[in-house]
């Protein structure tokens, strides 16, 4: 016997509903982590575009910045805590594989009962999730999703080792995703991802539980692969590369980013396009770093609400993906 189930109704899409980013107190320049690695401001400056970075002190957590950041967006989109149907934590820094840290975010921005996942896809977390949760609102299964990206990336860290201690750093960003009823009011485009598993040894823990990476390598695969996830990103939204007024690639290298906005401007992308460079003073903070950028950005009044955004995240697994969003 055959039984029909019942499903949600679908609507047109998803958009960004508001923003909010979260950092800790204690800024770390490169003069300070030359008294730990042999390393000087500018050989850091010419290598990865730093100048300064912020460490989390011992009380914050992948948690605490996480629901800062959270709360932030969420009054940022006039949505209520109550109103939201999923939370969404996009992490590879949290301190324990369980507890996973979106249930007991959503506890602390004030609300339970509620779907809550962590998504670990390192760098490109923040795009995960949102593709994640605009899918979820697109179906029927959510209305209103928190998506935080937060890492506490100096857990994880040796000092004294180069390749890492003057990229990574700590902090938090979050988007509020709600329904688009109307076709014209989708705000988050298709997601364009993947991963190359066959280079997982370039990106990981070893032994003693620090963070280590073949910099070269990584530094070679961004700057010749994630371009073509971002332009195709694009035109799964039906765009070309002229549309699009802001770039936001996940800040892990001022190099690599403004080599994937060369490669965009030579597909047709605008001369005025506007470029995040969030890495200059806030380092590599893995999944909350476009998600931070952007709020970064707008609070200096470079981007406007309404701008269309291309979003590209990219990290260890080697896990990478983009979509094209309209900025509240």
């Amino acid at each position: 016997m055959s039984v029909l189930l019942r499903q949600p109704e679908p609507i047109a899409g998803a958009r960004l509903l508001g923003l909010g980013s979260s950092q800790p107190d204690r800024v770390v320049t490169n003069d300070e982590l030359a008294q730990h690695v042999e390393t000087n401001d500018e050989w850091i400056r010419s290598r990865v575009g730093i100048v300064e970075r912020r460490f989390a002190a011992e009380t914050d957590s992948v948690v605490s910045m996480g629901a800062d950041a959270g709360s932030k967006a969420l009054a940022d989109a006039g949505v209520s805590p109550t109103d939201l149907d999923a939370v969404i934590v996009a992490t590879c820094t949290m301190p324990t594989p369980i507890p996973n840290a979106a249930a007991q975010l959503a506890d602390r921005v004030g609300v339970n009962g509620i779907g809550a996942m962590d998504i670990n896809t390192a760098c490109a977390g923040f795009c995960y999730g949102t593709a994640v949760a605009s899918d979820m609102i697109r179906s029927g299964s959510a209305r209103h999703v928190l998506v935080v990206g937060s890492e506490k990336l100096t857990d994880w860290i040796e000092l004294e080792d180069r390749s890492t201690s003057i990229i990574f750093a700590d902090g938090a960003g979050a988007a509020v995703l709600g329904p688009a009823e109307r076709p014209e009011d989708v705000g988050v485009g298709p997601v364009a991802w993947g991963a190359a598993g066959d280079l997982v040894t370039t990106i990981g823990i070893d032994e003693q539980n620090y963070l280590r990476q073949e910099g070269q390598a990584v530094f070679r695969w961004a700057t010749t692969k994630i371009a073509p996830v971002a332009l195709k990103a694009v035109e799964r939204a039906g765009l070309t590369p002229a549309d699009i007024d802001v770039l936001v690639p996940h800040q892990a290298n001022l190099r690599i980013v403004e080599a994937i906005a060369k490669k965009l401007r030579s597909q047709g992308a605008r001369d005025d396009l506007v470029v995040a460079d969030d890495i200059v003073h806030s380092g590599n903070t893995s999944s909350a770093s476009i998600p931070m950028a952007i709020d970064h950005m707008r609070a200096a009044g470079r981007v406007r609400s309404g701008d269309v955004a291309l979003l590209v995240g990219f990290g260890a697994g080697l896990s990478y993906g983009g979509q094209v969003v309209v900025l509240p």
